[in-house]
């Protein structure tokens, strides 16, 4: 078994034959929301003996549109061109089903956030994933 310390990755997936520059927004962004989400739900588990429902209940706070355009305000000073860009492309997108409640700027900036972190996540960038929600989850704690 290995130290809790270690970095494991434990998910595969069947391996990934197209530019994930080309895929759509929406795409990226449903694959970015689950790697978030992750991320997030490992963090609050990892520090945390609450059950599932408390730990779901805390998840929220970070997953929500409004968190993840928080969550981009808080990285948006660390990214290059290239990952704004896809950023500003995400913001720009048409959303094709919006929640009742949520605010369209809002959801746009989220999607923007989610398409960022679902593309680096694809295109195997995993130390930049981990960096940037890092940042996120650590500026979550200052604030």
């Amino acid at each position: 078994m290995s130290k809790p310390e270690e970095t494991r990755r434990c998910l595969t997936h069947e391996a990934i034959t197209t530019d994930p520059h080309t895929w759509s927004i929406s795409r990226l962004a449903y694959i970015g929301d689950a790697v978030f989400e992750l991320y997030i739900r490992m963090a609050l588990a990892a520090r945390s003996d609450a059950a599932s429902g408390g730990l779901h209940g805390q998840s929220v706070h970070y997953v929500s549109a409004e968190a993840q355009a928080e969550a981009l305000e808080s990285i948006k000073a660390a990214l290059t061109e290239k990952e704004a860009s896809l950023v500003r492309r995400g913001r720009n997108a048409k959303a094709h089903s919006m929640p009742k409640h949520a605010d369209p700027a809002v959801y746009r900036l989220a999607t923007g956030f989610e398409a960022l972190i679902g593309y680096l996540y694809l295109d195997g960038q995993d130390e930049r994933v981990n960096e940037l929600c890092k940042r996120v989850w650590e500026a979550h704690q200052d604030g």
